[in-house]
């Protein structure tokens, strides 16, 4: 398989990391706005399958060059999800396939956006249906770790788990500290304000989908392998979009283990209005708040040294078991930090995300996943992606959610 990847930041670099290590990876064309960061990708990655590039993410017309350029089987977006549409679009004008991690953003809706959805994450992408299944190209779009992996346990809990699924709540916690910060996001700071500080999304069966005000439903959670008990609140998140349309539960939602000083430093992000995307000029200058507090933070992809501590992504399913008696699990993936960067060079939150594009390649590769128009992580049988897990390095697991027993 011939891929371009489009992003060099943290996640791009992790995927290049895991793709060295992947025959069945031909080449790889690592692509970023800043020549220099696709080339120290490549060299990381020590591959003579590996090449860089310069694009431009936010130009159509220069990603559709580069495509024509490189002439790639698929195009990998690891880049902010501001960027998902001129990718998307450039790939579905120069008929090539396509994956992304996160998806097309979110508008709120004018007049009641805390009560009911706008134009969803994900929209503009499945609005583009049928123009993909008539060109016979595929886009598999939220195929990170949430989205992704998150996906996959919903569609494992559905077909061999539960006959009744009542509540199904991804939920993502860590206990990881950076040394020297106070706050130091270990994610895109641009992503992180984008997910947690929209309304978010709840989908319930008979209603649909409706919004909530940011930071709602908080609760402590109790996150496994040594994690702990972390505060976890109600996030927009594209599982609340995909899951439904493939696993039926009576109710979805995405949490996050923010915890309360997390959740307090964004309040006042917000308040003090760091979070606009809008620029605003300062003396002769224009620059867009959130990407100053971007510029004023560290990189996330340079703090894995720093960082200490586990990263947990899964899926808190309850309902009706296969035999028809009350049933809750937790279905979760770990990845231990000081592991990553010893084996990887690369820090847990964004190696934990990268491994999940790399096994749905390779699904489809060996035809085990065959993708038609746009599809989520949910639209194919969960085994194989599972069986992959422990080949690529890391695990999965289930935790009874009343006995607290690991079964798997």
């Amino acid at each position: 398989m011939k891929a371009l990847l489009i992003g060099a930041g943290g996640v791009g670099s992790a995927i290049a990391n895991i793709a060295a290590r992947r025959p069945f990876i031909t080449s790889m064309v690592i692509a970023d706005y800043a020549l220099a960061r696709a080339e120290a990708a490549v060299s990381k990655a020590n591959d003579s399958r590996f090449s860089a590039q310069e694009v431009d993410a936010s130009d159509v017309n220069n990603i559709r060059a580069l495509i024509r350029k490189v002439s790639p089987d698929i195009v990998i977006n690891a880049v902010d999800p501001r960027f998902v549409m001129p990718i998307f679009l450039a790939c579905e004008e120069e008929g090539v396939h396509y994956m992304d991690m996160a998806m097309s953003l979110s508008i709120a809706h004018p007049t009641d956006p805390t009560n009911k959805p706008g134009i969803k994450l994900g929209d503009e992408q499945f609005a583009r249906q049928k123009v993909w299944k008539e060109k016979g190209i595929y886009a598999v779009v939220g195929m990170g770790i949430e989205p992704g992996m998150s996906d996959v346990f919903a569609r494992y809990a559905q077909d061999e788990l539960f006959s009744r699924i009542d509540y199904l709540a991804v939920m993502d916690g860590s206990n990881l500290t950076v040394d020297g910060y106070d706050f130091a996001p270990s994610f895109s700071i641009w992503t992180t304000i984008e997910e947690c500080l929209n309304p978010p999304l709840i989908y319930e069966e008979g209603r649909g989908w409706y919004t909530t005000e940011p930071f709602s439903e908080i609760e402590t959670f109790d996150f496994p392998d040594g994690i702990g008990p972390v505060e976890c609140v109600n996030v927009e998140h594209e599982e609340v979009v995909l899951i439904p349309q493939k696993v039926k539960a009576k109710q979805v939602r995405f949490k996050y283990g923010l915890g309360a000083q997390f959740i307090e430093t964004l309040k006042t992000i917000h308040t003090l209005g760091l979070d606009r995307k809008e620029k605003v000029k300062v003396g002769s200058v224009e620059v867009s708040p959130r990407d100053l507090l971007a510029a004023l933070l560290p990189d996330p992809a340079t703090i894995g040294d720093l960082m200490h501590g586990k990263t947990c992504a899964g899926t808190l399913v309850k309902g009706l078991g296969k035999d028809g008696l009350p049933k809750a699990v937790y279905i979760y993936n770990v990845v231990d930090n000081k592991w990553s960067m010893k084996n990887y060079g690369n820090q847990a939150v964004v190696w934990q995300t990268a491994i999940n594009p790399m096994i749905a390649l390779e699904l489809i590769s060996t035809g085990q996943w065959k993708p038609e128009g746009i599809s989520g992580p949910e639209w194919f049988v969960a085994q194989p992606f599972l069986d992959l897990i422990k080949e690529y390095g890391s695990s999965w697991h289930i935790r009874d959610e009343d006995a607290q027993g690991i079964v798997i």
